[in-house]
């Protein structure tokens, strides 16, 4: 699903760094020496400078899962005030509401815009890690426009 929003960001000619927490080793965050990690410091760094982020994860015991709430935690304040869009797998339909409470956290605690509409889907949707269904294709393209299309409201001048 990142690397689908990925692609439509960059048909978007919008500039796109593609994170995936399996390729880092994050450590868990502790609330101390965690912050002064290079790994953290550099994804601080990213998400500070990002102009929007999507946020794409699976669901695991009917919320995002764990990696992705430690990245939150890590890199906290750099997320202040930016557009978001969540993006999420699940085994089944029933936790298409998993991801409020990861939304409620990025409103609440660092003001960010969420748009209010994210896409979910199941495995149905995959076939060796490639999106086969061309509904959920079309969603996350749908997403990523209405996300720029806010990320650059917000960016502009004020009247």
């Amino acid at each position: 699903m990142a690397r689908c929003a990925a692609t439509a960001w960059e048909n978007l000619d919008c500039s796109v760094e593609l994170v995936d927490l399996a390729d880092r080793d994050l450590p868990l965050c502790d609330g101390g020496s965690c912050y002064e990690d290079p790994g953290v410091i550099a994804l601080k760094e990213s998400v500070s400078k990002a102009e929007a982020i999507i946020v794409a994860g699976p669901i695991y015991n009917f919320d995002i899962n764990a990696a992705a709430k430690n990245f939150l935690e890590l890199t906290g304040a750099a997320w202040r005030d930016k557009p978001v869009a969540i993006l999420c797998a699940a085994g089944g339909n029933s936790s298409y509401m998993a991801p409020m409470s990861f939304a409620n956290s990025l409103m609440l605690d660092f003001r960010c815009c969420v748009i209010p509409r994210f896409v979910f889907t199941t495995g149905d949707a995959f076939a060796h890690n490639t999106i086969v269904d061309p509904d959920v294709k079309l969603r996350i393209e749908e997403l990523v426009t209405q996300l720029t299309k806010i990320a650059k409201a917000l960016a502009g001048p004020l009247p």
